[in-house]
């Protein structure tokens, strides 16, 4: 299996299994593919974050990347500054990528009840597979 099946395969499992937010979701494949057990209480903190718990703020796709950007830069001796500039550099790319950073822009269609459970999946494998390729590119995620 290639990457990006098992990717496909970690964002349905998250989302129709596990019942689990889009931040949350690319956290935990991030972390697998880094080697890094999350703590409950990381896992707990990533839990509103799916822009801002439903509110349609910053993206929980990123929000779930940028965690394990500070995750990873601690455990490989980056300091604050040069996490934030790797948040930052995330932002950039990703905001060129899909053309923002807000949940309300990437899922216009908002949180109604009479609409599709887990709209984003299509677009949360894509942004997770932006996510581990600018990982590995940096150096926060080997192989």
């Amino acid at each position: 299996m290639d990457l990006k099946q098992w990717v496909a395969g970690e964002v349905h499992r998250c989302y129709w299994e596990d019942n689990v937010n889009c931040a949350r979701t690319v956290l935990a494949i991030l972390a697998e593919l880094g080697g890094q057990t999350l703590h409950p209480q990381v896992v707990a903190a990533a839990t509103g974050m799916h822009g801002a718990g439903g509110f349609r703020a910053q993206c929980g796709l990123v929000e779930g990347a940028l965690m394990y950007i500070g995750i990873a830069g601690a455990e490989r001796g980056l300091n604050d500054e040069e996490v934030g500039d790797r948040c930052r550099e995330f932002a950039e790319e990703f905001t060129a990528a899909f053309g923002s950073l807000l949940c309300r822009e990437l899922r216009p269609e908002g949180f109604a009840d009479d609409l599709p459970t887990h709209l984003c999946e299509p677009r949360s494998v894509d942004a997770a597979m932006f996510a581990v390729e600018f990982m590995r590119a940096k150096g926060l995620i080997r192989g």
